[in-house]
């Protein structure tokens, strides 16, 4: 339970970091088929699929709402660092997907599978360095239908090992809007300020409704591809984890380079390996 808990902070803190997959985590830790089936299957496999949900929800929330300021900081403070741990989070996860292909034959169309999405990725990356224009969130009726797209769209990017919601968002123009409203949110709420915390539905609540249909619409799309055509499958999630760490690097500026910088960056990216390996073991 407890390590499920930390498997959902994980992953939550990856999807509020723009070129950083939270799907791409998941695989890193060996639980992406578990989610999938459990979102599915929610209905046939209640009981079985809430054992599994509920703590990643949990420690997505977690991740989202606690550690959000402190990732923040990070980034403000070490952002070369920071980096590198989560390129060594990613790098951890190439393992156990090498083992789902290993001794299998490669064919033209798993090159083809591997070259297509790591372009994908590298792609939204070179789009996404300067962000968009802020997005409109004042209350109205247009807003919250485009709330409901924008939850869509992120969190269907969200589940797809390698694509970062939080880069999509960037794209959209919605990504500082959202990420700021998030933290007046949770202002208010430590406050205990009514119309803040009403003015904070007014956006997150059309957001995570679209959010919750995005990830089991497209969950029901991932089982159906892993079911049919799973070695194509599975180069394509390899393509996408190869190019996220250059989709990293891409977005997010790193400052200028030191000796030290450098040793602490490398020793981050040890740590970011180190941890993947352990939280994949089953």
């Amino acid at each position: 339970m407890v390590k499920m808990v930390l498997k959902g902070m994980v992953i939550g803190i990856a999807n509020i970091i723009p070129g950083v997959s939270g799907g791409t985590m998941a695989v890193s830790m060996g639980i992406y088929d578990k989610i999938i089936h459990a979102a599915t299957h929610i209905i046939s496999e209640f009981k079985k699929s809430m054992r599994i949900l509920i703590p990643i929800i949990i420690g997505a929330a977690i991740g989202v709402v606690a550690l959000a300021r402190i990732i923040e900081v990070l980034f403000a403070k070490a952002p070369f660092q920071t980096n590198l741990l989560f390129i060594g989070l990613i790098i951890g996860g190439l393992p156990a997907m090498a083992r789902k292909v290993k001794g299998k034959s490669i064919r033209g169309g798993h090159i083809l599978a591997f070259l297509a999405f790591f372009c994908l990725v590298a792609g939204l990356a070179l789009l996404g360095e300067q962000e968009g224009a802020a997005a409109d969130l004042t209350f109205g009726f247009w807003n919250v239908l485009k709330l409901l797209g924008v939850g869509v769209i992120a969190s269907a990017t969200m589940v797809i090992p390698g694509v970062s919601g939080s880069m999509m968002l960037m794209l959209l123009g919605y990504y500082t809007p959202v990420l700021e409203q998030v933290n007046d949110f949770i202002d208010s709420l430590l406050k205990a300020d009514i119309s803040g915390v009403l003015e904070g539905c007014y956006v997150l609540v059309p957001f995570g409704i679209g959010v919750v249909i995005g990830i089991f619409a497209i969950a029901k799309i991932v089982e159906f591809i892993f079911q049919r055509f799973p070695d194509y499958a599975y180069w394509a999630i390899i393509g996408l984890i190869v190019s996220s760490p250059l989709a990293i690097l891409l977005m997010n500026p790193m400052g200028a380079l030191t000796v030290l910088k450098l040793l602490t960056g490398l020793l981050a990216l040890a740590a970011g390996v180190a941890i993947a390996l352990k939280l994949g073991e089953e």
